[in-house]
């Protein structure tokens, strides 16, 4: 019987469909890199979802969040892309966290519980605190590397973080983790070498970000403000969808 999975029947069969299905992934930062993974895997199967992320959508992120329209501005990213996921597949299970992940916040998540762990935050101590507790339960994890103040997106690849270069986010991770004796990571980076972003106070949201809902809040704390193109955090997420994908279904 022809249903919305169909097409994706035909290429990997019935039971690699059913353990999409049956898997649980975890998503932490549902922004331009992890809201494109979610829209990838929950139309490729798979049938439960846990959305961690403390922010609201916020003007600025209509360049390039799938997830941003003007009618979601001020409304939490977690519960929009919730919505979404049950609009593509009712029959979804989805669990939604309204939190930054730091390490304080661990025991609120039992990482055993998942098939497999997004990491697509972009602070290094929550991407230390999320990979480090993945491999603690010995649960699959993929990391993205930096996406922002690139062009290219045809400069992602997929590796271990010892064999990355170029990308800065992922030379301080690759110092980070080797402190904590973790030598294998999968993930998403590129190779493309980071463009200067222009400094300009009126447009890089360093003050504060108001939306024409007039829901005011500041966007970031962050020191350097990062560009972004809509295509490429865009790509980096449906890489690591791909990815969680192909190793669900040889699990």
């Amino acid at each position: 019987m022809l249903n919305q999975f169909s097409r994706t029947e035909l290429l990997i069969g019935k039971e690699a469909l059913e353990r999409l299905q049956n898997a649980k992934v975890a998503v932490f930062g549902i922004g331009g890199v992890g809201g494109f993974a979610v829209e990838a895997l929950v139309r490729s199967g798979i049938g439960q979802f846990v959305l961690i992320d403390n922010d609201k959508v916020c003007l600025t992120n209509l360049n390039r969040q799938i997830i941003a329209t003007r009618k979601t501005i001020g409304k939490y990213k977690t519960d929009l892309m919730k919505d979404r996921i049950l609009e593509i597949n009712p029959d979804a299970k989805v669990e939604v966290h309204r939190c930054f992940y730091l390490p304080e916040k661990q025991e609120e998540f039992d990482f055993s519980e998942y098939t497999y762990v997004i990491d697509a935050v972009d602070t290094v101590t929550a991407k230390i605190g999320i990979i480090e507790q993945s491999k603690k339960a010995g649960t699959a994890v993929i990391s993205c590397m930096g996406a922002g103040n690139k062009l290219d997106p045809a400069m992602f690849e997929v590796a271990d973080i010892a064999k990355t270069s170029v990308c800065p986010l992922a030379k301080v991770m690759r110092r980070e983790l080797k402190k904590r004796n973790i030598t294998d990571l999968k993930v998403v980076y590129s190779k493309e070498k980071p463009v200067v972003p222009i400094d300009d106070m009126a447009i890089n949201g360093r003050t504060d970000c108001i939306s024409p809902q007039g829901a005011k809040h500041k966007s970031t704390e962050r020191r350097a403000i990062p560009g972004s193109m809509a295509f490429v955090p865009s790509v980096a997420g449906l890489i690591l969808a791909g990815e969680v994908i192909k190793d669900i279904i040889s699990m």
